[in-house]
């Protein structure tokens, strides 16, 4: 019996991860180029993310982020969603970039998709992770995601941070790049609103004092904030 397809203009559940660490000019981000052949966002230098899988919810995280993120993440979200959520941001890290935010411990995953973060010998932690922005992709595009940001600093990752040896393909040249010259890159439009938001955040700790939420969900189109 064939399968349905799957409509990929739908709306998923999407994490993004915004790495930040003290460099000689400022704070500096950790971005890399998608391939020329990508079907959203082709060459576009962008954080780590992606969609959320199936089985990111049934992810056991060694750490969680504070109260304040927790119930954020939980509004206009089924609160079921939200470790999923978190999960899928430590899984897309670890895939794109190499790099583990997470604790050292055996545990068994519940599915192959992190059957190498386990052998690397550590459990997932969502601790250190900030939530800071929320976009809905604009209708008409060929991926659509709503897509929740965290912000979370290098000194999370267990070890070297600028190790990208067991990064996948899906980014290109990877690099720590000082938001002085970060857009001097060819960047999404959305990641530029983002951007806008960092320098600020990072200078007061990290926490927003609310959330930016960019509704584009075919009922209301505009910004509004989650407090």
């Amino acid at each position: 019996m064939a399968q349905p397809e799957i409509d990929k203009t739908a709306i998923r559940d999407a994490s993004t991860v915004i790495l930040w660490r003290r460099g000689a000019s400022g704070p500096e981000v950790l971005m890399g180029q998608r391939g020329s052949s990508a079907a959203f966002m082709p060459d576009k230098f962008v954080f780590p993310g992606g969609a959320i899988d199936a089985g990111d919810g049934d992810v056991g995280l060694g750490g969680q982020p504070d109260a304040t993120c927790l119930r954020r993440l939980a509004l206009e979200t089924d609160p079921v969603r939200v470790p999923a959520l978190l999960a899928g941001a430590i899984r897309e890290v670890w895939e794109e970039t190499g790099l583990i935010l997470g604790q050292r411990a055996a545990w068994q995953p519940p599915n192959p998709d992190w059957e190498s973060f386990a052998e690397a010998g550590f459990a997932p932690s969502a601790q250190g992770l900030s939530y800071v922005f929320r976009a809905i992709t604009p209708p008409g595009r060929p991926r659509r995601f709503d897509a929740r940001f965290f912000l979370v600093p290098a000194t999370a990752v267990q070890g070297n941070a600028e190790d990208f040896t067991h990064a996948c393909d899906e980014l290109r040249h990877l690099q720590w790049i000082p938001l002085v010259d970060v857009r001097d890159f060819d960047l999404p439009f959305i990641t530029t609103v983002v951007l806008a938001e960092l320098a600020p955040l990072i200078a007061r700790g990290g926490i927003p004092e609310t959330v930016p939420f960019v509704r584009n969900d075919d009922v209301i189109m505009g910004i509004t904030r989650l407090a």
